[in-house]
């Protein structure tokens, strides 16, 4: 597999657990999908994988969720997309897909199998947050603020941050292996949505920001041209 070792992508025999990388792609696929929807409003995207505190989060700007109450669900919107299974609306199959999502499910799933799942968000005036507990079984009562004048200022966000059920996985911790193909990932991600128009997507890995302006420097990744790609310091 190609993964991040140090600074530098290369290829190398790891061991991993395909379940674990799933759920935490599902999270930056969302992530992805909201790049392509709302091209003008989504310029960062936040990545950090804390292998100590076993603790993985996913943050980007752009378009929020909204804070309402859903009366057929009798539950919030946030609450629904993150803690309600088949909510989905990608159905289709007949449809021309450019986004990931599918059937309801994604970001559920990485709900499900973890031990603790937090979705947090700001739209408009008011910030949303809930935690997830026992692979969704237990949750906590939603906390919605109103923002500050200065939290409005920055917009609208959404941020899930989750603890991957390392028993359910067969793991003990968030090894090396795992952690060095979960962060390659995030070069995915700027590379991949360095394409598309609007605001330039700055996407950063544990505070440090990814030197990909364009598709063509994360494909000069994997030829050798390109062997050190460079992080700033955010």
């Amino acid at each position: 597999m190609w993964v991040l070792q140090g600074e530098e992508v290369v290829r190398k025999d790891i061991t991993y657990t395909p379940g674990l990388y799933k759920i935490y792609d599902e999270i930056l696929v969302n992530a992805a999908d909201n790049k392509q929807r709302n091209p003008d409003s989504m310029d960062k995207l936040e990545i950090d994988i804390d292998p100590e505190k076993n603790l993985i989060s996913v943050k980007n700007n752009g378009k929020g969720i909204p804070i309402e109450w859903h009366k057929d669900a009798e539950c919030h919107v946030p609450t629904l997309v993150f803690g309600q299974l088949l909510t989905g609306s990608n159905f289709d199959d007949d449809e021309k897909k450019t986004t990931g999502g599918r059937n309801g499910y994604g970001a559920k799933l990485a709900n499900i199998f973890s031990t603790e799942f937090i979705v947090e968000c700001g739209t408009g005036n008011k910030t949303f947050s809930q935690t997830f507990r026992d692979n969704m079984r237990e949750k906590d009562d939603p906390i919605i603020k109103t923002m500050t004048a200065a939290e409005v200022k920055r917009g609208d966000y959404v941020k899930i941050s989750f603890r991957p059920d390392l028993e359910r996985f067969k793991m003990d911790r968030l090894d090396e292996d795992t952690v060095q193909l979960l962060s390659k990932r995030a070069y995915d991600m700027a590379g991949s949505l360095a394409f598309i128009p609007g605001k330039k997507l700055s996407v950063s890995l544990n505070g440090n920001k990814l030197k990909i302006p364009k598709f063509e420097n994360y494909l000069k990744m994997y030829n050798g041209i390109l062997k050190r790609p460079r992080l700033l310091r955010s």
